[in-house]
């Protein structure tokens, strides 16, 4: 038999070549704990392409929420400071060229096209083979995205790369790279039916990632999580920097109804002041400035700065005048992302009862005075009722949806019952709860809803933000945002 015909040619291609493969961000089903779920496959693959993870070194950020917003503040520190970085960050929200950026740049479609070429003929060899137990060498969706980035990093010759964990860390395909420190921003309970369903099991599988002599950096605070994340550091041999007992920071909010323009021109959503270390080794800053709205973003922060503290012990020149440049600069859309005003329009993918916790925070530091309306949808592998218990106290008209571009969203009749149910538990029937099939039509209801006087917040899922995105532009294609 002869080889498969190549079908990567051009953008449309390419794409329909990876969303034919297996994919864990559109199916519930994730065999991590089965020989199936391993980085052999990953190991593979990366080797056929000429190990691109050896050429260049590694900042590795693991965690339950906020791992994302580390890696985009790390990587904007490390550019600020003169270094060529990558970024690889998962999921996207509009387009896959997000998840492959240098220096703040997405990859070009063109460069990404030949990218999947190269990749593809390795994939198709691969499909046919099983390993010495029988099971399929194929790889999946985010191992060949995985891929990609490593070797487009090894093309743009990095100097450094910035890898978010995509699922746990411990069988993550991002752990095949060779890290100078990784951080574990938070544990908390999300995707448990894969990764376990107690906070030291959770940490178990994020602590994967800590290698031998590669130092540590931890935003974890709960005694079980952060115990586990202990003993695996002290096995490894390396040193661990844990947020409340090595470094700590004093959080300072934007004024509440808006924000400030920072000395360059970007927002300032907050600042930190922050302190590590004790005698001569401590160091201070003050002031810290952080394009990024709420005091989780300033934990988010604190952790990138203890990475930036072992990087300068390593022998990295990230000096102040570069952290301060890049954490000012850092932005992340869909968290807490101002994308309109008049009303204002708050986009975040929190998908978690933690996540949602730390939303709503941030909505009080900003004391919206007037009505508030929630557009929601969320995935089927996620707590809907926890969060739904939090959310709906705190809004007058609730609008519930189903992201339709991924079969793991949840059926607004669903999530109607679900709403109706704990406010007959809450006592509550504040909010007016409405249901449609879709997030365009959840949009166009809310729009005969709301007056400029509204805050209006979309949350519940990534996949939710990216399909209901293009509809809040369409009203208002001038919008502010934190993008």
């Amino acid at each position: 038999m002869g080889s498969p015909a190549r079908i990567v040619r051009d953008y449309e291609s390419a794409t329909a070549f990876l969303f034919g493969r297996i994919n864990y961000e559109r199916t519930r089903r994730v065999p991590y704990r089965s020989r199936r779920f391993k980085l052999d496959r990953m190991r593979q693959l990366a080797h056929r392409l000429g190990d691109p993870q050896r050429s260049f070194p590694a900042v590795h950020i693991a965690g339950t929420k906020g791992k994302g917003s580390t890696a985009v503040m790390m990587a904007s520190v490390l550019s600020a400071a003169g270094y060529r970085t990558g970024l690889y960050t998962s999921p996207h929200l509009q387009r896959l060229e997000e998840r492959f950026v240098v220096d703040g740049q997405p990859c070009d479609p063109a460069v990404l096209v030949d990218l999947l070429a190269r990749i593809e003929p390795i994939v198709r060899d691969l499909d046919r083979r099983t390993d010495d137990q029988g099971d399929s060498q194929a790889p999946t969706y985010f191992e060949i995205t995985t891929a990609a980035a490593l070797l487009y990093f090894r093309d743009r010759q990095v100097d450094v790369a910035v890898l978010e964990v995509g699922l746990g860390g411990r069988l993550d395909s991002t752990n095949i790279c060779h890290p100078v420190v990784s951080a574990i921003t938070t544990i908390s309970f999300d995707h448990t039916h894969i990764l376990g369903n107690t906070l030291a099991a959770i940490a178990r599988e994020k602590a994967g990632i800590i290698r031998p002599l590669v130092p540590v950096v931890t935003g974890v605070s709960e005694p079980e999580p952060r115990e586990v994340i202990e003993r695996l550091a002290a096995e490894q041999r390396t040193t661990l920097q844990v947020l409340g007992r090595d470094f700590d920071f004093d959080y300072h909010p934007a004024l509440a109804g808006g924000t400030a323009a920072g000395g360059d021109g970007h927002d300032v959503g907050s600042c930190l002041d922050y302190r590590e270390g004790v005698g001569a080794e401590r160091q201070v800053l003050e002031r810290v400035s952080l394009r990024l709205l709420g005091r989780h973003q300033a934990v988010n922060a604190s952790v990138a700065l203890a990475m930036c503290g072992q990087l300068r012990r390593a022998g990295w020149r990230v000096d102040e005048a570069a952290i301060r440049r890049g954490l000012q600069r850092a932005a992340c859309p869909a968290r807490v992302e101002i994308v309109s005003r008049s009303p204002d329009v708050i986009l975040d993918a929190a998908h978690n009862p933690a996540s949602v916790a730390a939303l709503l925070d941030t909505l009080a530091e900003r004391a919206h005075p007037g009505p508030r309306l929630l557009v929601f949808g969320t995935s089927a592998d996620k707590d809907a009722a926890a969060m739904l218990a939090q959310l709906l106290p705190h809004f007058d008209h609730v609008v519930l949806t189903r992201y339709v571009n991924n079969p793991r969203g949840v059926e607004p009749r669903r999530l109607y019952e679900q709403a109706r149910a704990l406010q007959q538990q809450q006592g509550s029937s504040r909010a007016t709860l409405h249901q449609q099939a879709d997030p365009e039509s959840a949009w166009r209801l809310a729009r005969t809803l709301i007056s400029p006087a509204h805050l209006v917040c979309v949350t519940g899922s990534f996949f939710l933000a990216a399909e209901i995105r293009p509809f809040i532009a369409q009203r208002q294609p001038a919008a502010a945002s934190c993008s």
